[in-house]
């Protein structure tokens, strides 16, 4: 994928080094190379920044090293079996979803309870609320997990500033992650949740692994 595809805008930069940090790049952003930490508050990067994405670093956002001590390894060591985008068709939307790159970053079971269900089966009543109460949530969602289509429409995808955002366990945003082919089934090509912790399975993309090794970024 280019950083300027036909029809397409073009896009801040997200280059996984291999077995090291991201390499981030934002020559589109009308205040340069920038990062928005969680409060919203501006970090200043620089022309090129290393961010960490292994999850040691003592300085993050950014990359110290700490790769290297600890045998980071940025290999993607899923299998692809939890690829799949499941379709949960209602009376007047349809929600697709799919788990392999959830961030469980927790919008929609927070935002609509009704609609979405942890532990039942299934999961998802797409007749639970009003559409424009789902569509709402599902475009909160920060790693394109969540989609939706009405009529038979797949959603256009909001438009968003490109930059990256940081949340407590992730990097979001309107970004393109060079060299990643593919990226998982039917998912926004749009925006992504990249990992930090260094634990996901599906590198260099979040699979929700953070919350099991526990790892918060707690200046962010």
């Amino acid at each position: 994928m280019s950083g300027q595809e036909e029809g397409s805008q073009k896009k801040a930069t997200m280059k996984p080094v291999p077995d090291g940090p991201f390499i981030y790049q934002n020559e589109v952003h009308p205040e340069g190379n920038v990062i928005y930490d969680s409060r919203d508050e501006k970090i200043s990067c620089g022309e090129r920044a290393a961010l960490c994405r292994c999850g040691g670093s003592a300085d993050k956002v950014f990359c110290d090293g700490t790769h290297a001590k600890i045998g980071f390894s940025g290999a993607r060591e899923s299998d692809g079996h939890l690829d799949k985008r499941r379709d949960y068709v209602g009376k007047r939307i349809a929600i697709h979803d799919n788990r392999s790159v959830c961030s469980h970053a927790l919008f929609c079971v927070h935002g609509l309870p009704e609609v979405f269900k942890v532990g039942s089966r299934p999961w998802i009543d797409p007749d639970g609320a009003e559409p424009e109460d789902i569509i709402a949530v599902i475009e909160k969602c920060p790693s394109g997990a969540l989609s939706y289509s009405v009529d038979g429409v797949e959603q256009e995808d909001p438009v968003r500033a490109p930059v990256v955002t940081l949340t407590r366990d992730g990097l979001v945003g309107g970004i393109e992650v060079e060299g990643e082919e593919p990226w998982a089934e039917g998912v926004s090509r749009e925006h992504c949740c990249c990992c930090r912790c260094g634990a996901s399975k599906n590198k260099p993309f979040c699979d929700g692994s953070h919350l099991e090794v526990g790892f918060e970024d707690d200046r962010n």
